[in-house]
């Protein structure tokens, strides 16, 4: 798996879910389907009267949600960018020549008016697949976005090998070696060994 083959997974999912914060600090999720993709970023357009459009520009942060299939999922993080204003039309004219239903839903030149393109250039992109065994968890970034994700490490120094949480493991993914180590990419996150550990050894880590 890489970036380029989740964004073609993406596109073919063709209707993402959008996650913002409102300014009350509660979570809000859209579908949105104006998508354009390219090599190096994704660009939407959306209507600026929405509370979705305006809560972008007042914060930027979005997550982005979509099911290539009933057991993957791609997940992207990033903050998004308005399109400068003397590209815009450019942009929503491209959008609206890929999915001409948007013709039907901003007739004639309401379009203009109305709309409003952005592009998600620098994201954190992860890829989850329960179809593999073990699971397959990776993560890529899109542009400049900066890798950060977290996950279950084992201490070293607190650690007894007593093996109590390779007994308890789903996905077999604790290497018994010296030290113990979690394979990040077989991972469930399940907390199971957490749970069984004695000694407290195993802590949630930035990977």
């Amino acid at each position: 798996m890489d970036v380029q083959t989740c964004l073609e997974k993406l596109q073919k999912v063709g209707v993402l879910a959008f996650a913002t914060v409102d300014k009350d600090g509660g979570p809000q999720i859209r579908s949105i389907s104006a998508i354009h993709y390219e090599p190096d970023q994704m660009v939407f357009f959306t209507a600026r009267g929405k509370a979705f459009c305006q809560e972008l520009q007042a914060d930027g942060r979005v997550q982005v949600l979509g099911c290539p299939s009933d057991q993957e999922m791609i997940r992207l993080s990033a903050r998004v960018t308005p399109i400068p204003e003397e590209e815009q039309l450019a942009w929503i004219d491209r959008i609206f020549a890929e999915m001409p239903f948007l013709w039907d839903i901003y007739p004639g030149d309401t379009r203009k008016q109305a709309g409003i393109v952005f592009a998600i250039r620098n994201a954190d992109m992860e890829y989850f697949s329960l179809a593999e065994q073990p699971i397959v968890r990776e993560h890529f970034t899109l542009g400049a976005g900066n890798h950060s994700c977290w996950g279950y490490g084992i201490n070293p120094e607190k650690c007894i090998g007593c093996d109590r949480c390779l007994e308890v493991c789903p996905q077999n993914c604790i290497t018994p070696a010296e030290p113990y180590t979690i394979q990040q990419n077989h991972c469930l996150h399940c907390g199971n060994c957490v749970t069984v550990c004695p000694v407290g050894a195993i802590e949630k880590v930035s990977t």
